[in-house]
């Protein structure tokens, strides 16, 4: 599934004693990046502004009404200086506004051969003037990876592509609702969390009793048009020569049920009571439902875990990839930067080498395997990662987590479920981060690298507190 593009709010900067060509010339050159990276661009023109730019209040005031007036729209807003720009301008253009959205701050680089007044820019100085600017107004912003970039470098199109990331995290979590079926399971303090806490921050959870959804799983025709729908993807996506077809169709209502239920109330992450009512009363695991849905881009949690649900959610968002959600669950013989990753598992499919569906052996123990068909079975294929836990601290009144990057390796393991091999630098360091704050055992993973653009959404405009390990920066860091 391909992501939305994203739409910003170009504002250039200008100011007049400056060469105006660099201005136009500038402004000419930033949008032909932008235009070839995909983003939709509203920003004033040369028939609304000289060169299209900000110079000065009435300029500052056209630019405001031009971003208020597709609000509904603009995901973020890029400020670039092609010269020193007015840096007063600027900042008042985006106060008056009224847009809280990420903001971007971008200054053109000079060339040592032409620095005469007819050719100097001055912007690596008129960027610390208009940055002085949206501190005293109280407006966060993102830095750029160098201080000035030319708008074809390498740095620059990194840094709109996590800009990008940035601007669907904060809009992605605005407004959001995460589905909480069944109740947590009472093995399962660690999963516990605030509803009213996550409501401070715009984040709703709609809740359904595990019962209701069953009964309407029971109650679908078998020839019904979204059972036999949810029948065939789980025959075409997994291999499921070993399981009963009787099993299957279960599976095939209980999608059903679950879906119809998303949809109804306009939820875009979920958590489910997985074990062990839904076994005993329905006869099947919800692992491979919830792999599809997780597939689809509708995160799905195991465990009635809400917090990991989100976390998952925001993997999403950066990456526009699927997440899955696994345990830190075994040590990889001695080496102290490797760790096996497991869940039981209900893993997106495209997470493994290759995945086989059959019996959950840890539940069947309990509810007997002919209850527990529908678990994931296979390998994480090796390749680069992202893991991500966020939490609701409920005597602080705050949400906090920790990200850090790594990669799954190709090193030799057997066991069962889903599972991979993690090699992270610095873990050790990590684990006692997750132990010392009291984080769980779940950790949202994302097969990508995406912790600078989480960091800066969910500390910068979020104002989460975000931990990481490893090199020093701004943000609250565990060594």
């Amino acid at each position: 599934m391909m992501q939305a593009r994203t739409t910003v709010g170009l504002l250039v900067g200008n100011r007049g004693f400056f060469p105006g060509s660099l201005v136009e010339e500038g402004r000419k050159r930033i949008l032909k990046v932008l235009n070839e990276m995909g983003a939709n661009v509203i920003t004033l023109s040369p028939a609304d502004t000289k060169y299209g730019a900000v110079e000065n209040l009435k300029d500052a005031e056209k630019c405001a009404k031009l971003f208020r007036d597709h609000a509904d729209k603009i995901d973020g807003i890029i400020v670039t200086l092609p010269n020193f720009g007015d840096e007063g301008s600027a900042a008042l253009a985006i106060r008056m506004s009224g847009l809280d959205v990420p903001v971007l701050v971008h200054a053109f680089a000079d060339e040592l051969g032409k620095m005469d007044v007819s050719h100097r820019r001055d912007s690596f100085c008129g960027k610390i003037s208009l940055c002085n600017n949206l501190v005293q107004f109280g407006i966060s912003f993102t830095d750029t990876k160098l201080h000035v970039e030319d708008p074809e470098s390498k740095e620059f199109k990194e840094d709109i592509e996590k800009f990008f990331a940035i601007c669907r995290i904060v809009k992605g979590v605005k407004g959001l609702k995460i589905g909480a079926i069944g109740a947590r399971p009472a093995a399962f303090n660690t999963v516990r969390f605030s509803e009213k806490i996550l409501e401070k921050y715009g984040i709703s959870v709609v809740t359904v009793d595990l019962s209701e959804i069953i009964a309407r799983a029971k109650s679908f025709e078998s020839k019904s048009e979204r059972v036999k729908h949810e029948l065939e993807k789980l025959r075409t996506t997994f291999n499921v020569k070993n399981v009963p077809s009787e099993a299957l169709e279960r599976m095939a209502r209980l999608a059903a049920a679950i879906n119809e239920w998303i949809e109804n109330n306009g939820v875009k992450a979920m958590a489910l009571q997985c074990w062990t009512a839904l076994e005993m009363l329905y006869g099947v695991v919800p692992c491979a439902v919830m792999s599809l849905l997780s597939e689809s881009l509708l995160p799905s949690a195991c465990e009635t875990d809400v917090m990991g649900a989100l976390s998952m959610y925001v993997l999403q968002l950066a990456s526009g990839k699927p997440s899955a959600l696994m345990d830190w669950n075994n040590n990889y013989g001695d080496d102290p930067d490797k760790a096996v990753m497991f869940h039981c598992s209900n893993l997106p499919v495209s997470f493994f080498q290759s995945c086989e569906m059959s019996y959950q052996q840890i539940i069947a123990g309990t509810v007997g395997a002919e209850n527990a068909y529908g678990t994931c079975v296979g390998r994480i294929s090796p390749g680069p990662a992202t893991f991500l836990r966020l939490s609701s601290f409920d005597t602080e009144g705050i949400i906090a987590g920790f990200v850090a990057e790594g990669e799954f390796t190709d090193d030799p393991i057997e066991t069962f479920g889903g599972y991979g091999v993690a090699k992270i630098n610095n873990l050790r360091s990590l684990l006692h981060l997750i132990v010392k704050y009291g984080f769980e055992h779940h950790v949202a993973v994302s097969k990508s690298l995406v912790k600078d653009a989480v960091i800066e959404a969910l500390e910068n405009y979020l104002n989460w507190e975000i931990f990481t390990i490893g090199e020093c920066s701004c943000h609250r860091e565990e060594v």
